[in-house]
């Protein structure tokens, strides 16, 4: 059974609807990436999720509970795109305050916090933190109570390149002990190879909603495939190849997934004139710009 459940959730605001009949399903210990432009209703739906906005229309539930309930609450855990804290207050002291708000014993909330790597600074003033330290208190947070359900809002906001590699060994750890996790970003790079589903928001409405290989495979977006040339032979093979010099030595080729096969073989026939190959799916970004493009009225992509 679907850990989290969301059936056609609409959001208006008088006249204006800016979540337009949403379903999404959510298993336990499955990685959601939610993704889509600013404005596009995605902070909305995940306060919805946590019952913090009402629905206009549709239901949401997670593991049976109606969300907005208080074992639903507990269940959860969210981390909102902009922080704020008591400057005043230490690490220590903020976390065990919200430790105290969910009953867990102190103890917890400071394994939490060498967790998220701010054993360091646990006794020093939230008003002294970087942003980023900030983030991973807000994270820690989110992380008190063993939550079911995690739900991220740029998580890795003002987060250093190695904080953001822990930040995801987290998401891991907590996916493989079953917790679900929603991430809304607009980092696609780093979401591209550690999630297990992405779901693309337009102008309130789901746009896109799969595992990233049959997005792929639906988008049929070209795949770019670059070749090293050995020597002196990058015009020779971008001539045989119909390909486009980069520099001195790649050549760049496109294609389809079903010429793709018949590509490599003439490439192969090439073999001594090339020292290296580069293979290239299309990347979230490129699919992200596909499915966000706006559709003519058979639903097909427009120009525009």
């Amino acid at each position: 059974m679907s850990a989290l459940i969301v059936e056609s959730v609409s959001k208006q605001y008088g006249s204006h609807r800016v979540v337009k009949n949403i379903s999404l399903k959510i298993e336990a210990g499955e990685r959601v990436a939610l993704l889509g432009h600013n404005g596009a209703g995605k902070t909305t739906l995940i306060k919805m999720m946590l019952g913090l906005v009402p629905m206009s229309s549709g239901t949401i539930s997670m593991l049976g509970e109606i969300v907005g309930s208080r074992k639903a609450r507990k269940l959860s855990g969210y981390l909102p795109e902009n922080v704020a804290f008591h400057g005043s207050l230490t690490g220590r002291e903020q976390m065990h305050h919200f430790a105290a708000l969910k009953s867990i014993a102190k103890k917890t909330a400071d394994e939490i916090l060498e967790r998220v790597g701010l054993s360091h600074a646990i006794d020093r003033r939230i008003g002294t933190y970087s942003k980023g330290m900030r983030q991973r208190v807000g994270l820690a947070q989110a992380l008190l109570g063993k939550p079911k359900l995690v739900l991220l809002d740029e998580p890795t906001s003002g987060l250093d390149p190695i904080s953001r590699h822990d930040f995801y060994d987290i998401i891991e750890e907590l996916s493989g002990g079953g917790t679900m996790v929603l991430i809304s970003s607009h980092a696609l790079t780093e979401l591209e190879t550690r999630m297990d589903r992405v779901a693309i928001m337009s102008n309130g409405q789901m746009v896109a909603n799969d595992r990233i290989e049959n997005l792929r495979q639906h988008a049929n977006l070209p795949i770019r495939i670059n070749i090293m040339a050995s020597d002196k032979s990058a015009e020779l093979i971008a001539k045989n190849l119909n390909g486009k010099r980069i520099n001195g030595h790649i050549v760049e080729l496109f294609c389809n997934g079903d010429e793709k096969i018949n590509l490599l073989k003439r490439i192969s026939n090439m073999k001594e004139k090339i020292s290296d190959i580069d293979i290239a799916p299309a990347s979230l970004e490129e699919l992200y710009r596909f499915y966000s493009a706006p559709k003519n009225e058979e639903g097909e992509q427009s120009n525009v």
